[in-house]
C-alpha cells in the first residue's frame, strides 16, 4: 500500500504542475494580446506645432519708396515693432513694376511661406480685369483690411486751373488738352478714379485723355516740373508737396469732407457739382497657400494694432478712414468688389478680363 500510495501522491503533484504551467501561460497570453478595438483607437501622436514667428518677416511693397503702399506698409511695420506686438524684424523691400504686377508674380514663387506679407489696393484687382496679368487676388491670401485712403486730384501751384470743374470743362471741349498723370498703370487705380470723375462730370471720349504712368515719385517731379497738368494719386502722396506750397489739391474722392488734418481744407468731388466718390481700401495680403497659423496670428496682431493711438495718429495724418477687417471678412469683400470694378471698366471701355 505504501508503494501505491507513493506512486498516487506523484501522479497527482504532476498534474497539478502541468495545470499551474498552463494557466500561467494562458494568462500571460491573455495580458500580452490586447483586443483589436483597443488597437484601433490609439490617436497617432499630434505633429509639433511651429513655433512662430522664429525668424523675421519680408514685408513688401509693390512700388517704389515714397507712395501709398510704401507708407502703409512701413507704418505697419513701425507700429508693430514699437508696440512690441511682433518681436521679430520686419523689413521692408520694394518690389515695383506692372502696377503691382511684379510684386504679385513674386509672390508666386513664395508659395506657402509664413514669413512674406505684402500690401495692396484695388489694382490688385483691376491689373487682372484690365488684362495685364492672369494673376488675381485669389493668387494671394487676405490677412487684413486696414484702411479707406481717397484719390487726390493735383495741379502745380501756377496752374492755369483753378478748380476740377476748369479741368473737366477743358476736357469736355478738348479730351487730349489736359496730360494726366499716375503712378499705376494704365487702367488701374489712379487712372481709373480719375475717368471715373471725369465720365461723371460728362466728358464724352474718355479714351482720348492723355494718360501718363510714372513709378513712385516720379509722377509728383512731373507736376511739379510742369511737365504734365495734373496728377491723379492717392491723398498721401500729395500731402507734404500741399503743405510746403509746391501743388494745389483740386479735389479728393472721399464720400464725405475729411474732418481733421491737413486734408481737411480740400473739397470732395461732390461739393464741385461732381457726384462720385473713390474709395482706396488698402489690406494685407500672404502669399498662396499660407498656413492657416500665420493668417490668425498676422490677422489678430493687426487687430491689436489698429487699436493703438500711434496707429490712429498715422490715419489723421495721412488722411486715412480706418476700415479694419480680419482675414474671412476681409476675403468676402474682395470677391464682391471685384464683381464692381468689372461694371465699372465695362463702362469705361477698360474690361479685357485676363481670366
Amino acid at each position: 500500500m505504501k508503494g501505491s500510495a507513493r506512486r498516487l501522491y506523484a501522479f497527482i503533484s504532476l498534474f497539478v504542475a502541468v495545470a499551474l504551467v498552463v494557466g500561467l501561460s494562458g494568462c500571460a497570453t491573455k495580458q500580452s494580446a490586447p483586443p483589436a478595438d483597443q488597437k484601433q483607437s490609439t490617436p497617432p501622436p499630434e505633429p509639433p506645432k511651429p513655433q512662430y514667428p522664429e525668424k523675421p518677416f519680408e514685408f513688401v511693397a509693390p512700388a517704389g519708396p515714397g507712395g501709398g503702399w510704401d507708407t502703409t506698409i512701413r507704418m505697419v511695420a513701425k507700429v508693430l515693432g514699437e508696440k512690441k506686438i511682433i518681436t521679430q524684424a520686419m523689413p521692408v523691400v520694394n518690389k515695383p513694376g506692372g502696377g503691382g504686377a511684379v510684386a504679385l508674380a513674386y509672390l508666386q514663387d513664395k508659395k506657402g511661406n509664413p514669413y512674406e506679407v505684402a500690401v495692396y489696393s484695388p489694382p490688385l484687382l483691376l491689373i487682372n480685369l484690365t488684362g495685364q496679368t492672369k494673376l488675381s487676388y485669389k493668387n494671394v491670401t487676405p490677412l487684413a483690411m486696414l484702411i479707406h485712403d481717397y484719390g487726390a486730384f493735383a495741379v502745380p501751384k501756377n496752374s492755369k486751373y483753378k478748380t476740377i470743374k476748369d479741368v473737366m470743362e477743358a476736357l469736355k471741349k478738348n479730351p487730349k488738352s489736359v496730360k494726366i498723370a499716375g503712378t499705376s498703370s494704365p487702367g488701374s487705380m489712379d487712372h481709373l478714379q480719375f475717368l471715373q470723375a471725369a465720365m461723371v462730370a460728362g466728358v464724352k471720349d474718355l479714351k482720348s485723355i492723355q494718360y501718363i504712368a510714372f513709378q513712385g515719385g516720379e509722377g509728383l517731379a512731373n507736376l511739379m516740373g510742369g511737365h504734365v497738368d495734373l496728377l491723379t494719386t492717392g491723398m498721401a502722396e500729395t500731402v507734404g508737396p500741399m503743405q510746403s506750397g509746391d501743388i494745389k489739391v483740386l479735389a479728393i474722392t472721399a464720400p464725405k469732407k475729411i474732418q481733421s488734418g491737413p486734408m481737411a481744407s480740400v473739397p470732395i468731388l461732390k461739393d464741385e457739382g461732381i457726384n462720385t466718390e473713390f474709395v482706396n481700401w488698402r489690406g494685407l495680403f500672404g502669399p498662396p497657400d499660407m498656413p492657416d497659423y500665420a493668417v490668425k496670428y498676422l490677422s489678430d496682431a493687426l487687430a491689436q494694432m489698429v487699436q493703438t493711438q500711434e496707429w490712429k495718429d498715422i490715419c489723421v495724418k495721412n488722411g486715412w478712414t480706418e476700415a479694419f477687417m480680419k482675414a474671412d471678412e476681409f476675403k468676402q469683400f474682395m470677391e464682391k468688389t471685384n464683381g464692381e470694378y468689372k461694371k465699372l471698366l465695362e463702362e469705361v471701355g477698360l474690361l479685357k478680363e485676363a481670366q
